[in-house]
């Protein structure tokens, strides 16, 4: 079959289902309003336990990614996101995500080279960059202070 690109442009669009931008968009507004939600509800729980606001932060992140992780394992976070789409993606939860998701994929060829070595293939560069990123910033900081 030889098509010109407009040809195949148009073959494409014909087959192509339309996105449902709308309700994509309030999909996704909801759910990572409600997922923050929560995570304000933890906070205040924490908070209510006489932790300080860092703690109170720290234990709450700590709780949000367990809680994500948790729900990924269980195959319910997929559910979530194939309503939500970039609604999930709030950072904490679908960085966490990211880790389990591939891992619990590949359990059956073993725990290192299945498991282990999978849940850094997103998460990995992430990690690194991140690092990388804070090294820097650490150490422009620190010029900054020393002259």
């Amino acid at each position: 079959m030889d098509m010109t690109k407009k040809e195949y442009k148009k073959y494409v669009a014909g087959l192509a289902k339309p996105s449902p931008l709308g309700a994509d968009l309030f999909n996704a507004f909801w759910v990572g309003g409600l997922i923050c939600a929560l995570g304000q509800l933890i906070m205040n729980g924490f908070l209510a336990l006489d932790l300080d606001k860092t703690d109170a932060g720290t234990a709450t992140s700590a709780s949000l990614v367990f809680l994500s992780a948790l729900l990924t394992g269980l195959s319910v976070y997929d559910n979530i996101a194939k309503l939500a789409g970039a609604g999930t993606l709030v950072p904490i939860t679908g960085f966490a995500n990211s880790v389990v998701a591939p891992a619990v994929e590949f359990k059956a060829e073993g725990f290192v080279t299945g498991m282990a070595v999978k849940m850094f293939t997103i998460a990995g560069p992430v990690i690194v960059y991140g690092t990388l990123a804070s090294v820097v910033y650490g150490l422009v900081y620190w010029l900054t202070k020393v002259l």
